[in-house]
């Protein structure tokens, strides 16, 4: 599956690298473990974490043949957002 990134017109990089966030990360909470959400404007929110770890949200817009997607913005989870998710995840049935 293609996976595109916006850019910021400013930097003219990935709009993720202004959250510290790089594009392999991205990559591994969209292919692994954790929650597909929706979010505004029909795009979804995948929340999962990082081989390195870290706990991530990422905004995605699936494109409308399905073959691919475009990645708007991630961010790191922290505080109540981040212990909520584990919790969830913890009582998940395996």
């Amino acid at each position: 599956m293609e996976v595109r990134f916006y850019i910021d017109p400013e930097t003219d990089e990935p709009h993720i690298y202004e959250h510290g966030i790089m594009e392999d990360e991205v990559l591994q909470v969209l292919r692994g473990p954790g929650e597909d959400l929706p979010a505004r404007q029909n795009s979804r929110m995948k929340v999962g974490r990082t081989a390195q770890g870290r706990y991530l949200q990422v905004v995605y817009v699936m494109d409308d043949d399905g073959q691919g997607m475009f990645v708007i913005t991630a961010s790191e989870l922290h505080g109540n957002a981040k212990k909520a998710f584990r919790r969830r995840q913890r009582r998940k049935p395996k």
